[in-house]
């Protein structure tokens, strides 16, 4: 029996459409990318009404992320390939956001952060107070979580929102979202110092970019159905800028990867290789 990293050869119509778009050169393959990207947006456009629901279905997407990585260590019984750093940092973003939302606006978002955090401090204690932690990568894991969570506090105080909230609201709001758009540094430099990524981890990370593109295209409708008070909003000042560029950075950080992901599956190796230039 194979390692349980790898699929065997899939015998799909899609392994002949990855294989054509592999012989196109380069300026077509940007095309094709840049092309299903707007295709799949013009797809949630029609379908989906309330843009709304594409936030809870990005938190939605990120709490499965959570789910799989729960499932690798009850099988595996190892963390090996995940970085922890990231995973303080995603832990400390959504605490952040989690005492925002009971500050100023409980909803179902603040349940889904609550399960999110909940799991995420999960795994965090498997990675640092149990047997597992001898199979923790430290010296793959080499971004600490105060070189990313610093830049995020100090441009909070410069870039934040001017709603009526307490000052000090406002300030971890802002917090929250510049370090969930960065939480996922480490783990992306982790992976690519090992060049291979473990399958769980994977599909772990690809949850994460299918929860940013959800997140992103949100911002992307509105624009694209001429919401007057966004568009007043992004003229208005730099913090709905700043939010909007904070979508954007996500997902293009994570495209990179979500590409590469997808283009392993389609191949039916299920090992996902990372070229050195990818982060």
């Amino acid at each position: 029996m194979g390692s349980d990293d790898t699929l065997g050869k899939a015998k799909d119509p899609l392994v002949a459409v990855v294989q054509w778009v592999k012989t196109r050169p380069a300026g077509t393959k940007l095309g094709l990318g840049v092309g299903g990207a707007v295709l799949l947006l013009l797809t949630l456009w029609r379908t989906i009404k309330d843009h709304d629901t594409l936030f809870v279905l990005a938190e939605i997407a990120h709490f499965i992320g959570i789910g799989v990585l729960g499932y690798k260590l009850q099988q595996k019984r190892s963390v090996a390939g995940l970085s922890l750093q990231s995973q303080l940092l995603t832990a400390t973003f959504l605490a952040v956001r989690l005492f925002c939302s009971f500050m100023m606006e409980y909803d179902i978002h603040t349940v889904l952060d609550g399960l999110t955090l909940a799991a995420t401090l999960g795994v965090v204690y498997c990675m640092t107070a149990t047997e597992m932690r001898l199979t923790y990568q430290k010296e793959q894991d080499i971004i600490k979580f105060y070189v990313v969570l610093i830049p995020c506090a100090l441009l909070a105080l410069v870039a934040k929102p001017s709603t009526s909230h307490f000052y000090l609201f406002r300030v971890f709001w802002a917090f929250c979202v510049y370090l969930e758009a960065v939480s996922v540094y480490p783990q992306l430099r982790m992976m690519q110092k090992a060049k291979v990524v473990e399958r769980f981890t994977a599909h772990y990370v690809f949850a994460l970019g299918l929860s940013r593109f959800l997140s992103c295209a949100h911002w992307i409708l509105q624009i694209l159905e001429g919401n007057k008070y966004l568009l007043q909003a992004l003229g208005s000042g730099l913090w709905p800028v700043m939010v909007l560029v904070s979508e954007v950075v996500q997902t293009f950080v994570l495209a990179d990867f979500c590409f590469y992901y997808v283009k392993s599956y389609a191949e039916g190796s299920g090992i996902v290789r990372l070229p050195a230039g990818i982060v």
